[in-house]
């Protein structure tokens, strides 16, 4: 017999807060990322680094200002007391299982208690946070195994839900409507409006509802031009970014500490969780291979907020030049917790669990092996044509704005569905990647060139060839990861993984 389990997640909004200082934060959830459980602590809200306006918007008054931001950078939704609504996308059965702080880093004290002010807000403008595509789904419903091999997704039955809180008012409306002296918006890959899928070129445009030019920092240029800078005293920077080298978000973010560094602009960081922040795992970066999906030496899974990864660039003069940085730090964040974004951060990545598995799977996209970019389930699926291996068929599709030509264009695919994510990952589950190896019929045409840039390394490649196991490789990186601890450490806002 079926049983069908419904989750209310229950939000509780900041008490005592008024204005745009009480619009919602991320809510702390249980140290476990068990969807079938998870419930939020109602007791302690997290405040983001957007929230906390009595700290950043004196430093804006009465300068020209640019912001790097796109549809992540927006205050959490303001709890009304209603569970969280279910996205209408239906999920296949499956057999498997399925604080304020300054730089330079030097002079900050080494456990600086965080401060909070509650400002005077004007209300937001009219207008909403920018247009996006709805959230996928979320949270993990029991699924009984089929008889046999599952049909396409879009003939399955199961609903469910997405992780994601919501999107408030949007960084700029706030600005501007606190008369802040807005010029610009700097946008990252996939566009101001998350709209753009992965790589695709992202061109200057201009913001019709506020009137604001927006420069692509993913077209013609990836790092901000000296005439781009020239009528601007200060820079403040909100992207969510999931924590992993790869995902380009960190790339931009050195680019524009960089820029600001050449033109003596100081910059502003909002700090926003890390979803993948509970663990450091993968390669570190052989420097040799640099790149705009790893341009410095960290493991894939680094476990740093951006904020922190910002004191690390300028810290370790990983760029020319020094920047006067300031990072707008969360309070009572907990990287050990789970707290369910307010947007999904890119097209592709659609839900909580895509968030979780792409560490992983993001290798994939240097192989041989579609992960599911084309279907409903980008990132939390995972197969070839004709694969020996796996119980679940999905074949992509073109999604206009989400993947246009995915891999296997309108070919059928067989391999795994990982479902909504039912227990922490710990590390990058190269048992996956080996296996995938080990059942592709052309071992010579596996590995795509892409494949050394995505893991930072051209010896992963070769002792997956060599027939190393999963825990082999990864004690090869732990004498790299141990000495990026030890540099990590150094910059650290918040306490360290438990």
């Amino acid at each position: 017999m079926k049983r069908i389990l419904l989750f209310i997640l229950c939000v509780q909004g900041l008490s005592g807060v008024q204005g745009l200082s009480g619009v919602q934060g991320l809510l702390n959830a249980q140290n476990s990322y068990d969807m079938r459980k998870v419930r939020f602590d109602q007791t302690e809200s997290i405040v983001l680094g957007i929230e906390r306006l009595g700290e950043y918007v004196p430093l804006l008054k009465g300068k020209r200002v640019a912001i790097v931001v796109n549809q992540t950078s927006v205050f959490p939704i303001k709890d009304t007391g209603n569970a969280l609504a279910l996205d209408n996308l239906r999920m296949p059965r499956n057999r498997q299982k399925p604080e304020t702080h300054r730089e330079p880093p030097s002079a900050l004290p080494a456990e600086r208690a965080a401060t909070h002010r509650e400002p005077h807000a004007a209300p937001p403008l009219s207008r909403t946070a920018p247009s996006q595509e709805p959230p996928f789904a979320r949270a993990a419903i029991p699924q009984e195994p089929p008889a046999e091999r599952t049909a396409p997704p879009q003939a399955l039955p199961h609903t469910v839900n997405s992780g994601f809180s919501g999107a408030g008012t949007h960084l700029a409306d706030t600005l501007l409507s606190l008369k802040i002296d807005v010029r610009k918006i700097f946008s990252p890959e996939h566009g101001f409006r998350g709209s753009n899928e992965a790589g695709a070129k992202v061109e200057n445009s201009t913001d019709l509802s506020t009137g604001l030019p927006i420069i692509s920092l993913y077209g013609n240029n990836k790092k901000p031009t000296p005439s781009s800078l020239k009528d601007i005293d200060v820079v403040l920077f909100d992207l969510q970014d999931v924590g992993v080298r790869f995902y380009t978000y960190i790339s931009t973010l050195q680019y524009v500490l960089e820029a600001c560094a050449e033109a003596k602009i100081p910059v502003i960081i909002l700090d926003r969780p890390n979803p993948n922040g509970h663990y450091i795992d993968g390669c570190v970066l052989d420097t040799s291979l640099r790149s705009f999906v790893g341009m410095q030496p960290i493991p894939i899974v680094h476990g740093m907020t951006i904020g922190e990864y910002a004191r690390m660039i300028t810290g370790e003069k990983w760029i020319k030049g020094e920047v006067d940085l300031t990072v707008i730090s969360m309070i009572k964040y907990n990287r050990n917790r789970a707290y369910p974004l307010a947007v999904a951060p890119s097209p592709n990545l659609s839900t909580i669990s895509a968030i979780m598995y792409y560490p992983t799977l993001c290798l994939f996209e240097g192989t041989a092996v579609s992960v599911g970019r084309g279907t409903q389930y980008p990132f939390m699926c995972y197969g070839f044509p004709k694969c020996p291996v796996g119980e679940f068929d999905f074949t992509p599709v073109a999604l206009k704005g989400i993947s246009e030509n995915p891999p296997y264009k309108d070919i059928q695919c067989s391999g795994f569905f990982l479902g909504n994510i039912t227990r922490k990952w710990h590390n990058i589950q190269l048992e996956r990647l080996i296996k995938m190896y080990n059942s592709y019929p052309r071992k010579d045409k596996f590995f795509t060139p892409f494949f050394d840039k995505l893991a930072g390394t051209k010896t992963l490649q070769q002792q997956i060839k060599q027939g190393k196991t999963a825990e082999e490789i990864r004690a090869s990186w732990q004498e790299d990861i141990e000495n990026f601890k030890k540099i990590r450490a150094k910059y650290l806002l918040y306490d360290d993984i438990r």
